[in-house]
């Protein structure tokens, strides 16, 4: 033990040494960065001692230093003070002073010439000393050896008046040469100054004590708090060499020397410290609130009781609940109406289209008769500004349903985003009367196939199992003349793809056997429909978007059921989504087959090598019999690109041509959506 002290007393040597001769030349105490002082200040970290009582040492500390200071406020500034409004708590009745180390530490702080090299050099040797002491407590025994001279002059200065012992220790302790009038209002701004840096370097020793108290807890729970204890030390550093600085300016002000002695860089390092600090707490006490709701809401949605107390617990915090607006009167309401209903909880960012929201506009028309029903959306913010206020009101008003006002994150946003896989964009989670889940997100279900699919809970994706229909409710509103031509049980090619040479030519050649005479003479009709193509031949993007999302939709609701014949062909059409072509084949509203736009123009071109199998086996057979004798011949990679906002994503994926697992990649895409960004930024 003795050799590691030793040898962490070689090292510090060495190392104030070195860093003196750094300050002195190029570079300033002020400007060196942390992670140099780091080294410097870990050699003199041995080990941590836990035996010592460094709470009640603080807490005598905390009083001296509180009471110190406005003893000040009162005799320099003329401040009225109210001594007792100090709420002074007591030490353990076995606390037992460490006098002989404070008085050891006391010899660095007393009689030091002024300077920066100077206090870095006493700062080290102090950590030196401390070397077998935790962080917390180095820097509250170097603020306790402070307090012991700061605390005894200020005491006498009250008392010398009163007091004849106390005059004459005064004297000694040079009392009268700060007071004497003329020298105080000479100095009166040096001591407030220096006053108010004693009181802000206790506030930081007070950050580093509650950070250190919630070391207590799962590491997990409050991921900020890592990073702040690992910058401890040096905000420990800070705090001593601002005590030494602070030591030296006493002396400097009980003397008749006039020496210039600056602190307003101590104050501005121990402010900026201090504002952190503040910041790192409000973090780590905020991520421990959310861990504790988390907590909470996974025992009540265990054995949940009642839908209202389950929804005031996942929205508000403990005494903040508040009415909620009804967007078909713009009143506000209490969360009683939701009292034994059935809630649909619409959860989003307030990066929502009108396209989400007019999603659940038909579901709200729908179960507005019944009152067993209510919507209500969950607007999901980190944190509010007026600008996000403005943008809330405006969606606000296009929802007829409830809407959440509160001006806070969500009480239970970490379970919202951990359980119900919420990582943006919009979900609905529906809930039963007695706060049960019935659907972590029924917003897919209810895009594909509306109040079809009402009550939405999952059970109700199970009865759209192998529905060879599954192309109808996505292509349904995309164009009148599709609902007459899926009546009238046409074939129907819809089609589309990145490359416009292969839609051109899907479509010149499509056209061409629709116009053939033999499939004339046979009575097949057959229409071509182009995705996300105007009638001028632009691009429609809205109808190409929601055409895509309908499909996304239908590969959730389905993704689970990886064995499906249905689930197979949505997978399959969705990894076409970025390929240069690609085409689903219908007979009315069954689905005849999905393909890569090369295979399927493939088997148009081949068409006089099948068609006279079309008079025996119809066209649907001939085609896809064809078709997967094309798919046999040639092949090509499958890519599905799922977005990772989407909800819960599987986490294997059987491909959709063939009986293996894909693998799995990650990429990053950018739509340049929001316009141009200045080079700058």
């Amino acid at each position: 033990m003795l050799g590691i002290a030793q040898n962490a007393v070689s090292k510090v040597t060495s190392a104030v040494t070195s860093t003196v001769h750094h300050i002195e030349g190029e570079l300033s105490l002020f400007t060196m960065s942390d992670h140099k002082i780091l080294e410097l200040i870990y050699t003199s970290h041995v080990h941590e001692d836990d035996s010592f009582d460094v709470d009640s040492l603080f807490l005598v500390t905390e009083n001296i230093i509180k009471r110190s200071t406005q003893i000040v406020d009162s005799i320099v500034q003329g401040t009225q003070v109210h001594v007792e409004t100090i709420d002074e708590k007591p030490p353990k009745a076995s606390f037992s002073s460490p006098l002989c180390t404070l008085k050891c530490i006391g010899c660095e702080l007393s009689c030091k010439a002024p300077g920066e090299e100077i206090a870095h050099k006493s700062t080290l040797a102090i950590l030196n000393k401390l070397s077998t002491y935790s962080w917390e407590a180095k820097a509250v025994l170097a603020l306790a050896a402070f307090a012991l001279d700061y605390g005894e002059f200020w005491l006498l200065a009250q008392l010398q008046q009163s007091d004849l012992l106390a005059k004459s220790v005064a004297i000694l302790k040079r009392v009268p040469f700060l007071l004497k009038p003329a020298d105080l209002q000479k100095r009166r701004q040096a001591v407030v100054e220096l006053n108010t840096l004693i009181k802000t370097t206790l506030q930081v020793i007070e950050c580093i004590f509650e950070l250190e108290k919630l070391s207590a807890y799962d590491p997990k729970d409050v991921p900020a708090l890592a990073i702040a204890m690992d910058h401890i030390p040096v905000d420990v550093y800070w705090s001593i060499i601002t005590i030494v600085a602070c030591a030296t300016k006493v002396d400097i002000l009980t003397s008749d020397e006039d020496k210039p002695h600056d602190l307003s860089q101590y104050s501005q390092k121990i402010h900026y410290i201090l504002n952190k600090l503040k910041i790192q707490l409000l973090i780590c006490k905020k991520q421990i609130e959310e861990a504790e709701t988390y907590r909470k809401l996974r025992k009540l949605f265990q054995t949940p009781a009642e839908v209202m107390e389950v929804f005031k617990a996942l929205i508000f915090t403990k005494d903040t609940v508040q009415p909620i607006i009804d967007g078909s009167t713009n009143k506000t309401v209490t969360i009683d109406v939701l009292r034994r209903k059935y809630v649909l909880l619409f959860i989003s960012s307030l990066d929502i289209s009108d396209d989400d929201i007019a999603i659940l506009r038909p579901v709200y028309e729908g179960i507005k008769r019944e009152d067993k029903y209510k919507i209500v959306w969950i607007p999901i913010v980190e944190q509010w500004t007026d600008e996000l206020r403005k943008k809330f009101e405006i969606l606000r008003t296009k929802m007829p349903w409830y809407t959440v006002q509160y001006f806070s994150p969500v009480a239970g946003i970490r379970f919202i985003k951990e359980e119900w896989h919420f990582k943006g964009k919009p979900a609905v989670v529906v809930m039963n009367p007695q706060g049960k889940v019935e659907n972590t997100n029924a917003l897919h279900l209810i895009r594909v196939y509306g109040m079809k699919a009402f009550p939405f809970h999952k059970g109700v994706e199970d009865s759209f199992t192998n529905d060879r229909e599954w192309i109808t409710p996505i292509v349904n509103d995309i164009h009148p003349s599709i609902q007459t031509w899926i009546k009238e049980e046409k074939y129907i090619f819809f089609y589309g793809g990145k490359d416009n040479e292969w839609v051109q030519q899907f479509t010149k050649k499509a056209t061409s056997i629709a116009n053939d005479p033999f499939i004339k003479e046979l009575k097949i009709n057959i229409e071509l429909f182009c995705v996300g193509k105007s009638a001028k031949g632009g691009e429609d993007l809205g109808i190409l978007g929601r055409f895509w999302n309908g499909i996304e939709s239908l590969f959730f609701t389905n993704v689970n059921k990886q064995t499906d014949t249905v689930t197979k062909e949505v997978q399959k059409l969705l990894s076409y989504k970025n390929e240069s072509g690609w085409a689903v084949l219908s007979k009315g509203s069954t689905v005849v087959v999905s393909g890569h736009g090369f295979t399927i123009l493939k088997v148009l071109e081949d068409f006089e090598r099948w068609k006279e199998h079309v008079k025996e086996k119809g066209f649907e057979i001939s085609f896809k019999l064809y078709h997967e004798k094309v798919i046999q011949t040639v092949k090509h990679c499958s890519r599905l690109d799922i977005p990772s906002v989407a909800g819960k994503v599987p986490e294997t994926m059987k491909c959709p041509e063939c009986p293996r697992t894909m693998e799995t990649f990650v990429s990053y895409k950018c739509c340049h959506t929001d316009g141009p960004i200045n080079a700058h930024h």
